[in-house]
C-alpha cells in the first residue's frame, strides 16, 4: 500500500523508504516468476524457441538496477475512478502478489499527469511529490500543491534542477525523473506521426527521441514486436554512449545501428566533392535508368521442346511480354514474371493442341533451360554493385543514364580514373552503399519497420534519407538534429528538405530551443557562431546560468595547459572530454602522459572517466568539462568547420575550457 501523508518529513521519509524497499521485493518476484516459467508447454521445438527468447527478454527488461531509483515521482489524486488515489510513478510497472500496483510506469495514461499537472491545469492531481536519490537510496522528497489555486506556480524544483545538473560518467542517462512538458509532448506523440525535432544543444532531443521509442514499445507492444523499431545514430560511438537508456526503461529488443551498418560498412576514401555528387536526390532517376536499361530488346522467340512435341513463341510475342512488364514492377519481380508469362504462353500452345496442363507444367516451363536462357538474355540477373561498376566505368553508358539530370562536370566526378576489372574488385565509399540501397529497392523491395529513430539527421544526404524513409513507409518516425550542428558537406538547411527526402512530407517539425543541460554563460559563447553557421535558426536559451563554467585561455605551449587543465579537471566531479583537431590526438594523448586516460574510436565509447575525443566523434556526446584544444585547427580540418567547433563547444555540462596558441575565429574574438 502507499504511504500516506504525514506532518512529520522523518516519518513521511522512512514511509516512502518502506514503500521503495517492498516495491524492490515485488518486482524480485516478478522476475524470479518470469524465470521459473518453461518453454516446454509449446508443442515442437520452434515453437519452444521462440516462447523461451520471449521469456528471456521478459526477465531481462524485469532487472532491477541497484543504482537506479525504481520510482521518482508520486501523484496524490481524487479517486473517482478505478485507480488508485495514490499513484507512485516510475521506470516500469511493479505490482505485488495480489496484483495491486505498487509502481506505474512512466509511459501509462495515468502518469501523464506527473510531467503535465500544473496549478492552472491540476489534471484531478492534488499534489505531486518529486523524490532524491543518492546511488539507490531514497534520500529526500518535495510536494508541489496543485490544488492551492495557482500559488505553486513559478517555483523551480530543487531536486529536478540537482538531478538535471547531477555529474555523469559512463554513457547517457535517461531522463524519466526530468522530462520537460513540452518535451513529454513530443515523446507521446502518435505512432503514426512522423514528428522532427529541431533541438539546441542541451535540450535533449536526443533522450526524446529513445523516450518516444520506449513510450511507442510500451503504447503498441504487438504491433511493433512484429514490425520492430529501430534506432539510426551517427557513429559507434554515440550508440555505445546511449547503450544504456532504453534498457534501463524495460525495452531490451530495439536494433541501433549507423547508417553505414544499415547501408554497408563501405570506407574507400572519396573527394568530398564527389561524394555530395552521389548524395543529390538527381541520382535516383540517372539509377533507375541504369537499371533498366539493362533490357535488351528481344530478337529471336522462344522454342520449347517436350518429348516429340515443340512450342513456338515468336519473336514480337516475346516483346510484347517484356514490354508489358518493363517499368512496371520491380527488376526483380518483373525478371521472375516474364519466365512465368513465356511458360504461360507455352501452356497456350499445349492447350491448342488439345493437351491439359496444369500449374505444375506452367511452373517446370518457367525453371526450363530455353525458358532461363532467353530470360538471362533479355532481362539479366543484376546485383546493385555490378550497375554501379557500369555505371561508374563506361562513360557512354552513364551519359545515357544520366541524360540531363546531370552535368558533363558531375559525370565526369563520377567516373573512375582506373575502372576495376570487376564489380567484385571495386572500392566502394560510404556514400556509394546509399546508391547501392536504392539499387537495391528497385530490385527487390525493402523491409519495412514499424518506427524508426533517426539521429543527427541533418548530416545525412538526399540519397541516404531516401534509404532510411523507405524502411518506414507507414510513415512513423522520430527525425532528431539540429541544422547548426550540421558538418557534412550536404547538411541539409531546412527540415523540410530533410522530410521531403525521407518522403514524410506532412511530418510535423518541433523546436527546442530552451536548454537545461549546457550552462548559459557556455551556450552564450558557442552562439557567437550561430550567425555563420545558420542564420536561419533562433539563438538557443539555456536555464543554468553557469557563472565561470567558461574560461579561455591563450598559451605559447599548448600541451603544458593541456594538461594542467586535465589536472585540474581531475579535481572536480564528474567525466572530463578532451576535444582535439583529429589531427592532434596522439599529441593530446602524449601530452596527457602520466594521467589515467583514454582515447575515443569511432567503433565504441570508453566508459573512462578522462577520454580524448577526435572532434569529427564529439557529436551527440557530453562530458561535465569539456577541454576544446586549439579551435582553429578544427575549424580549418573540413569544409564546415565553423558548425563543427559549434558542435565541440556545446559538448561540456558544467565547464568550458578553451586553449589555444592561434587565433581564435573571428566570431569568438
Amino acid at each position: 500500500m502507499s504511504p500516506d501523508i504525514t506532518d512529520d518529513p522523518a516519518e513521511t521519509l522512512a514511509a516512502e523508504r518502506a514503500h521503495l524497499a517492498a516495491s524492490r521485493a515485488a518486482l524480485r518476484a516478478m522476475r524470479e516468476h518470469a524465470g521459473s516459467l518453461s518453454s516446454d508447454a509449446a508443442g515442437d521445438w520452434v515453437s519452444q524457441q521462440i516462447l523461451q527468447a520471449l521469456l528471456d527478454q521478459r526477465v531481462a527488461a524485469l532487472a532491477d538496477h541497484s543504482g537506479t531509483p525504481l520510482f521518482f515521482g508520486r501523484l496524490d489524486r481524487a479517486s473517482d475512478d478505478d485507480l488508485p488515489a495514490t499513484v507512485h510513478v516510475g521506470r516500469r510497472h511493479v505490482h505485488d502478489d495480489r496484483g495491486r500496483p505498487l509502481v506505474i510506469d512512466w509511459r501509462a495514461p495515468i502518469s501523464r499527469a506527473f510531467y503535465q499537472a500544473s496549478p492552472a491545469d491540476p489534471m484531478g492531481v492534488s499534489l505531486r511529490r518529486r523524490f532524491g536519490y543518492h546511488g539507490g537510496d531514497l534520500t529526500a522528497y518535495e510536494d508541489e500543491r496543485l490544488d492551492d489555486g495557482g500559488s505553486a506556480a513559478g517555483r523551480q524544483s530543487r531536486i529536478l534542477t540537482e538531478e538535471i545538473e547531477r555529474p555523469r560518467t559512463g554513457p547517457m542517462r535517461d531522463i524519466v525523473a526530468t522530462i520537460q512538458p513540452d518535451q513529454d509532448e513530443i515523446v507521446r506523440s502518435e505512432l503514426t506521426r512522423t514528428v522532427c525535432v529541431q533541438g539546441a544543444p542541451g535540450t535533449g532531443k536526443t533522450a526524446v527521441g529513445l523516450h518516444r521509442a520506449a513510450y511507442l514499445l510500451f503504447t503498441h507492444r504487438e504491433r511493433l514486436a512484429r514490425s520492430g523499431v529501430m534506432i539510426v545514430g551517427p557513429n559507434r560511438a554515440f550508440l555505445s554512449y546511449i547503450s544504456s537508456v532504453l534498457p534501463a526503461l524495460g525495452e531490451v529488443k530495439v536494433d541501433q545501428t549507423t547508417v553505414a551498418g544499415l547501408l554497408g560498412e563501405y570506407s574507400a576514401p572519396e573527394d568530398p566533392a564527389v561524394s555530395a555528387v552521389k548524395g543529390d536526390a538527381k541520382l535516383v532517376a540517372v539509377l533507375r535508368r541504369a537499371l533498366w536499361m539493362h533490357i535488351v530488346k528481344p530478337t529471336e522467340g522462344l522454342l520449347f521442346t517436350k518429348g516429340i512435341n515443340r512450342y513456338r513463341v515468336a519473336d514480337h510475342e516475346v516483346r510484347e511480354i517484356v514490354a508489358s512488364l518493363r517499368g512496371t514492377t520491380r527488376y526483380g519481380p518483373g525478371r521472375a514474371a516474364l519466365a512465368q508469362r513465356l511458360a504461360h504462353m507455352v501452356l497456350v500452345r499445349m492447350e491448342q493442341r488439345g493437351e491439359s496442363p496444369d500449374d505444375r507444367v506452367q511452373d517446370a516451363v518457367a525453371r526450363s533451360k530455353p525458358v532461363r536462357q532467353l530470360v538471362d538474355q533479355v532481362w539479366p540477373k543484376l546485383t546493385p554493385q555490378q550497375v554501379l561498376h557500369r555505371l561508374f566505368s563506361d562513360p557512354e553508358f552513364l551519359a545515357a543514364a544520366a541524360k540531363d539530370d546531370l552535368t558533363a562536370e558531375e559525370q565526369s566526378l563520377l567516373l573512375w580514373a582506373k575502372p576495376p576489372k570487376s564489380f567484385r574488385s571495386a572500392k566502394w565509399s560510404a556514400a556509394d552503399g546509399a546508391l547501392m540501397d536504392e539499387l537495391g529497392d528497385l530490385i527487390e523491395r525493402t523491409a519495412v519497420l514499424g518506427h524508426l529513430v533517426v539521429d543527427e539527421a541533418q548530416d545525412l544526404s538526399a540519397m541516404q534519407l531516401r534509404a532510411l524513409g523507405r524502411r518506414c513507409r507507414t510513415g512513423s518516425a522520430t527525425v532528431l538534429g539540429d541544422l547548426a550542428q550540421g558538418t557534412t558537406p550536404w547538411s541539409a538547411r531546412s527540415w523540410t528538405e530533410v522530410l521531403s527526402h525521407l518522403g514524410f512530407e506532412d511530418g510535423a517539425v518541433t523546436e527546442l530551443t530552451l536548454g537545461f543541460r549546457v550552462p548559459r554563460e557556455v551556450l552564450d559563447y558557442a552562439a557567437r557562431l550561430l550567425p555563420s553557421v545558420a542564420p536561419g535558426l533562433a539563438a538557443p536559451r539555456s536555464l543554468r546560468p553557469g557563472a565561470g563554467s567558461l574560461s579561455v585561455h591563450r598559451t605559447p605551449d599548448l600541451a603544458d595547459s593541456l594538461a594542467r587543465a586535465a589536472q585540474d579537471a581531475l579535481s572536480r566531479e564528474g567525466s572530463i572530454g578532451v576535444i582535439v583537431p583529429d589531427a592532434w590526438v596522439n599529441a593530446a594523448s602524449a601530452a596527457l602522459t602520466g594521467l589515467d586516460h583514454r582515447v575515443l574510436s569511432a567503433d565504441a565509447v570508453e566508459d573512462h572517466r578522462l577520454l580524448v575525443v577526435p572532434a569529427t566523434l564529439a557529436k551527440g556526446l557530453e562530458y561535465d568539462h569539456v577541454i576544446v584544444v586549439e579551435p582553429a585547427d578544427i575549424v580549418e580540418a573540413e569544409p564546415r568547420g565553423l558548425a563543427r567547433l559549434y558542435v565541440v563547444l556545446t559538448r561540456a555540462v558544467t565547464s568550458l575550457t578553451v586553449v589555444h596558441s592561434r587565433d581564435l575565429p573571428e566570431q569568438l574574438r
